[in-house]
């Protein structure tokens, strides 16, 4: 590319010269290493967001979880019909292996997909709050409709999720244990007073 920049006319006796001066022009090269090198530098940037995005660690304040605060009143007021049968928790369980523990986890504890169920947050909600959650799902975050269940089985699913034991509890030395299933259907093996 030429360009002229700047053109002088001198007058040198009889002749008349006239000098231009050319601007620069980069080399091919030179424009494929910078191009090259701009390209590298915006993947690498990229890849280095993506992977502090997905390596960032479950924050306790999950998005999902506000969703139960947004349970209508009407239904956090409702009771759980199965609340007293025995066999509800396990039939819950059932159920929460079917439909649940890829996304939540075997053991509820949440995973990449779902957030974990023993939170507070969770184990802390009106058994009416789970019930509406599990029938409106959190489309936008992934948890689908569960509406096609039956009731029963929700409220089934409900009171399995309310069994839970929370994440961590501490012992009475003071360490945490892990996290466990109550079982309300299996017997007590202790012996009675």
């Amino acid at each position: 590319m030429i360009a002229k920049i700047k053109a002088k006319t001198k007058t040198t006796g009889s002749r008349e010269l006239r000098v231009t001066a050319r601007k620069p022009t980069p080399s091919p090269s030179r424009i494929l290493t910078v191009s090259v090198s701009a390209v590298v530098l915006l993947l690498t940037l990229g890849i280095a967001a993506a992977q502090t995005e997905n390596s960032a660690p479950a924050r306790k304040n999950n998005p999902v979880y506000a969703e139960l605060a947004k349970a209508p009143q009407k239904a956090i007021a409702r009771p759980n019909p199965l609340e007293a049968d025995p066999d509800a928790v396990a039939a819950g369980a059932k159920l929460f292996d079917l439909h649940c523990a890829e996304c939540h986890g075997e053991m509820a504890e949440g995973g990449k997909k779902a957030p974990s169920l023993l939170a507070d947050e969770v184990q802390q909600a009106a058994p009416g709050a789970l019930f509406w959650l599990l029938t409106n799902g959190v489309v936008r975050h992934g948890m689908p409709v569960w509406s096609k269940l039956p009731e029963p089985q929700r409220w089934q699913l409900v009171s399995y999720i309310k069994s839970l034991t929370p994440a961590t509890k501490p012992n009475p030395d003071g360490q945490k244990t892990p996290p466990a299933v109550s079982s309300p259907s299996a017997p007590d093996s202790q012996p009675e007073p």
